[in-house]
């Protein structure tokens, strides 16, 4: 019987079975840097199926790296708009000038150099090195852990389990075709050894793995059971022109939703809002502000949030700080996903 050789068997279902995505090349191809960089910003913390839209629209309007690097931050923040995760676009916007203004729009190649760049960690640095560049490196992302704890039967839940993942993860991880290779072991985590139901018959690693042999593979990896995460609430406010502008205002740049529009708010708290506790946070003080029915409800990493509308209007548009928006022109601005659901919301119970 030949022996057991994972790299060989994984590249070679790779070549025959691999995900076309718009960012992957065939097997073999150079990889442009700029397209596994931006793939790979996009990708963290975000699905393929949501990425791909973004990454195509960001290609076509930003080709090279200084296109994007030449663009105002508004521009970056709007196209990024329910992508999520807002603090990778401030970042993706930061690293591109870097790259353009003093590296002549060239990455670094190895993977200390990449993490010298804004918003580029240890698994997208090992990523663009392997993917862009060739270099042997170990990637692992969600997919890997769960490739390596059910390959060698790890029971140790994570995230303590990561670091000897990894270990386990550099153990398989060839010289040659690193690229193909870092592709290839997250695709078998997307496509084949799936958190449910993993699709074991058609593994090319079943012969050599632990979990699979054992019957653990769909109890694999073992997780810490999370927290439930707490309910915040707040009252947002829906303020209206003669003219149907509503206004916007632009959040501080750091922190949750940072550098992004929204309509103005109370603060997130754990007790619910009257609207006289809520009056002082409003942009003005129309006659009457009226509370629409029903909630606009989120969940961001760590906590619930169900947000109030108040609607009110105004007789003219007074300076006050913030923007007026046409309600035709919504969609130009950087809102995130919350702020596009209060706008519906509102759009739906206000008139």
């Amino acid at each position: 019987m030949p022996a057991f050789d994972p790299a060989s068997l994984l590249l070679a279902w790779y070549d025959r079975d691999r995900r076309v995505l718009p960012w992957r090349y065939a097997p073999g191809e150079a990889a442009d840097p700029y397209h596994v960089w931006l793939s790979e910003v996009m990708l963290q913390q975000t699905t393929v199926a949501a990425v791909i839209p973004y990454f195509q629209a960001f290609i076509r309007r930003w080709p090279r790296v200084g296109d994007l690097a030449a663009a105002a931050t508004e521009e970056v923040m709007a196209a990024w708009a329910g992508l999520g995760y807002y603090a990778r676009a401030r970042n993706l916007h930061a690293c591109a000038k870097l790259v353009a203004e003093w590296r002549g729009g060239r990455f670094p190649e190895d993977e200390a150099g990449l993490r010298q760049l804004p918003g580029i960690g240890d698994y997208t640095a090992a990523a663009i090195a392997a993917i862009a560049f060739g270099h042997r490196a170990v990637v692992v992302d969600g997919n890997v852990e769960r490739v390596m704890a059910r390959m060698f039967a790890v029971t140790d839940p994570l995230p303590a389990a990561k670091p000897r993942l990894k270990e386990l993860a550099a153990t398989l991880t060839p010289d040659d075709r690193a690229g193909d290779y870092a592709q290839a072991v997250m695709d078998l985590g997307a496509t084949i050894c799936t958190p449910r139901s993993p699709a074991c018959g058609l593994c090319p690693w079943r012969p050599g793995c632990r979990a699979q042999a054992l019957g653990l593979a769909e109890s694999l990896p073992a997780k810490v059971e999370k927290a439930e995460r707490p309910t915040r609430r707040g009252v947002v406010f829906w303020l209206t022109a003669p003219d149907g502008s509503v206004l916007l205002r632009r959040r501080p740049p750091k922190g949750l939703l940072g550098g992004m529009m929204e309509f103005p708010s109370t603060d997130w708290r754990d007790a619910a809002w009257s609207l006289d506790e809520a009056a002082p946070s409003a942009p003005l003080a129309p006659k009457s502000w009226r509370l629409l029915p029903g909630l606009v409800t989120h969940t961001f990493t760590h906590f619930h949030l169900e947000l109030t509308v108040a609607a009110g209007r105004t007789p003219a548009q007074p300076a006050v700080r913030g923007v007026w928006c046409p309600l035709d022109r919504l969609e130009e601005q950087a809102l995130p996903t919350l702020m596009r659901k209060v706008a519906r919301h509102a759009l739906a119970k206000a008139y």
